[in-house]
């Protein structure tokens, strides 16, 4: 399960590697199923492809994967806060797929679903920029 309905991305700037290893075990770069809160509605949802970027320790000392989810939708294609990451194993359509920049997810390493692909290291380094460039990531 998602731990929340996500943070702005520059209150959680973290390092970003990439490091995917369809091991079982979530690692940035993979894209991972797992359920997501609506924004809006915190008790509503859905399963759905989010790229994993890293990791983060909270208070509990509880590890948690820090993911930015996908989105089909083509509309997003003019929105500055989302980025194509263009097609992948993750849809079985084959439909160009869009990740959400502004809001990162907390998930708990349990709530993963299963690992649905590694994103090409190309894709992940565009995305990677963008993280460092626009919202202080190292």
């Amino acid at each position: 399960m998602t731990v929340g309905p996500g943070h702005p991305t520059h209150e959680f700037a973290r390092h970003i590697a990439y490091a995917p290893d369809l091991d079982g075990a979530a690692d940035p770069g993979e894209i991972v199923w797992t359920w997501v809160v609506f924004e809006d509605d915190a008790a509503r949802g859905k399963d759905r492809p989010v790229l994993v970027v890293g990791r983060d320790i909270d208070d509990a000392d509880r590890s948690h994967l820090l993911g930015l989810m996908l989105s089909s939708k083509d509309y997003h294609r003019d929105d500055s806060d989302w980025i194509s990451v263009g097609t992948g194993e993750w849809d079985s359509r084959g439909r160009e797929s869009f990740v959400r920049l502004d809001r990162v997810l907390t998930i708990e390493e349990h709530g993963v679903r299963r690992e649905g692909a590694i994103l090409a290291r190309v894709r992940f380094e565009i995305v990677a920029t963008r993280l460092r460039s626009d919202f202080g990531w190292r």
